[in-house]
């Protein structure tokens, strides 16, 4: 009997615990109806056992300490606070969706699970605010912004060439997209928002990566890595990416050469290392060292030939070295173009030297133009023409045919002169040709045989080389012309002074040979004192 009192004991016990536990249940059944069952979260805040209005509470005051980081792309980062632009939670009837969705029931299950709930968070803010606020924000102000700059090319760089100068893409805010990237995130209540991975700043309109820019520098790339180097044998000229660079224009990103330019550098060119037509220095055969102004002969660039060249060269666009084009050549490059191969010829002393390779191959007399009738052989430096056997000359009343034929300059040339039994002396003064070189038949076969098509010739007088006998002759007409002034009178005077002209003009050499001289000074003295004396005396003043 006692064991069943006890057993029904243990059941009472048993029943009221349950009965107990089944309250309790009931209970959070019911509490959890109007409130969050523990273990929940919303949007990482614990609102386990909260009502509603507990959690919106909760919310804003999580939403009272937001705050907005704006990352920049250059400097610091700026922050802008909710409460400085009245951020403020919307609620939209989600949490009491989330409440009702709750299962009361399951209050215990969820208890140990941990809910974690995420709200389409809706905010609202005061955009004028705003708008205020951001305007006293660092990276807004305008002094504080860079304006983008286009990827360009450089300049020609010495060593380097045309370089790509990267475009700047600068600081410059795009206000509209600035708002509009804020307010999302402000609207998400996001941490942090980066301008520069929003798309927040104004960009260059040309970019690094531009094609048509690529294309650009390479083709000024092209003209301006290559060198053409002259080669003038003792000198060179070198013709490089800085002096190239000038003649370079481009349009519509299109690289064009200046013709004119690169024509004017060739022209310059030909100033610098053109002979032609400059006056050469000789040391002639007598020791004396002459100065020829006149001829043509030298180097000379051909300068419509060259810029052809140039500009195959500079398209080609690989280094050259090489010889300009020439309109004419020479012997030589160095201090005489025409080298120490050349033909010398003296009209003063009417003897020629011949010279190959600095060793003279023959010497000779010759006659040269007719002084008398105005055919005076031409001096100058020239080159031969050509040369020719067995030609026929002509002229308005000759017409001689000679065996070697060498002309030099027009219708002047060297040639044999059969005809004559006697060269140099004065006889080219009153018999002499009609411009050419006459010569003996074995001096122009030697010199013919030496000589080809551009040989130079080089023509000169020097006063004071005239052979011993013209000397003498010189001056003996001279001294007849002193032996004519008789006594002197006033009308003396045009005789006297032809005596001194013709005189003055004598070489050094030939002067000993006017044995009367004391006598023309006697009568220029006697003609001062006639002249002298023939002036009216001067008159008293009063």
């Amino acid at each position: 009997m006692k064991k069943s009192k006890s057993g029904l004991k243990i059941w009472i016990i048993a029943a009221c615990i349950a009965a107990a536990l089944i309250v309790v249940y009931l209970v959070f059944v019911l509490f959890f109806q109007s409130h969050f069952c523990f273990g929940t979260s919303i949007d990482g805040i614990d609102v386990g056992g909260c009502s509603v209005e507990e959690v919106k509470q909760l919310i804003a005051e999580e939403i009272d300490k937001y705050s907005l980081e704006i990352s920049v792309r250059e400097g610091d980062s700026e922050e802008v606070s909710g409460s400085s632009i009245g951020v403020e939670p919307v609620f939209n009837g989600e949490i009491e969706e989330m409440l009702e969705q709750q299962n009361s029931f399951a209050w215990l299950g969820i208890l140990f699970e941990k809910r974690e709930l995420e709200l389409e968070k809706t905010v609202s803010y005061d955009e004028a605010a705003l708008k205020s606020v951001s305007s006293k924000l660092s990276f807004m102000q305008k002094e504080n912004q860079r304006e983008p700059v286009d990827a360009t090319c450089s300049e020609y760089i010495k060593g380097e060439g045309y370089v790509l100068i990267p475009a700047d893409f600068g600081t410059t805010i795009k206000e509209q997209k600035f708002y509009e990237v804020v307010d999302e995130a402000i609207r998400a209540l996001e941490p942090r928002v980066d301008l520069d991975k929003k798309d927040c700043y104004e960009e260059p309109a040309i970019l690094d990566n531009d094609k048509k820019l690529l294309s650009m520098i390479e083709d000024l790339n092209h003209y301006a890595d290559m060198t053409i180097t002259y080669d003038f044998m003792e000198k060179t000229e070198v013709l490089d990416g800085e002096i190239i660079s000038t003649w370079l224009h481009v349009e519509d990103w299109k690289v064009y050469l200046d013709e004119e330019a690169v024509l004017a550098y060739v022209k310059d060119l030909g100033k610098k290392y053109n002979t032609a037509y400059q006056p050469k220095t000789l040391e002639t055969s007598y020791g004396t060292t002459v100065t020829i102004s006149g001829g043509f002969y030298g180097w000379r660039i051909d300068s419509s030939g060259e810029m052809e060249q140039l500009l195959a060269d500079l398209e080609a666009g690989e280094d050259v070295k090489r010889e300009p084009v020439y309109l004419q050549t020479a012997n030589s490059h160095g201090e005489n173009d025409y080298g120490d191969s050349y033909v010398e010829i003296n009209l003063t002393a009417q003897h020629l030297f011949l010279y190959e390779d600095g060793e003279l191959v023959v010497e000779s007399d010759f006659v040269s133009g007719d002084v008398a009738d105005g055919n005076a052989t031409p001096t100058g430096a020239f080159g031969l023409t050509y040369k020719t056997k067995n030609a026929i000359l002509r002229g308005a009343d000759y017409e001689t045919p000679v065996t070697y034929w060498m002309p030099f300059y027009g219708d002047y040339g060297m040639h044999d002169a059969t005809w004559r039994s006697k060269f140099g002396g004065n006889i080219y003064k009153t018999n002499g040709s009609h411009g050419c070189i006459n010569m003996p038949l074995s001096v122009a076969k030697t010199i013919y045989e030496v000589v080809e098509k551009g040989y130079p010739v080089l023509v000169y007088t020097l006063p004071g080389t005239e052979s011993i006998a013209v000397q003498k002759q010189d001056a003996q007409t001279v001294v007849n012309l002193i032996n004519t002034i008789g006594i002197v009178t006033l009308e003396s005077e045009n005789a006297i002074n032809i005596a001194r002209n013709l005189y003055n003009a004598l070489p050094e050499s030939a002067r000993e040979y006017v044995t009367n001289y004391d006598t023309l000074v006697a009568a220029e003295a006697a003609l001062a004192q006639l002249k002298a004396e023939a002036q009216p005396a001067e008159q008293p003043a009063g």
